[in-house]
């Protein structure tokens, strides 16, 4: 399993999400997500669908863990 995953939204480049202990650490690649920035996921999937809600205009994406 990898440690280390690099995010897409609509082939557009979203961050990357690290693992550490706690689960997985988001790293914006460019401005417009920045929100997620430093956000902790329970997994990378969890993490790709809140930058896709964010992406979509969806204010009410879920905080994460």
């Amino acid at each position: 399993m990898s440690d280390t995953y690099i995010i897409e939204v609509s082939s557009e480049p979203a961050g990357i999400v690290v693992r550490d202990r706690a689960g997985f650490r988001f790293f914006a690649a460019t401005q417009r997500f920045n929100p997620l920035e430093g956000r902790l996921f329970r997994s990378a999937r969890e993490a790709e669908r809140v930058a896709r809600q964010l992406l979509a205009g969806k204010s009410s994406a879920p905080a994460a863990t």
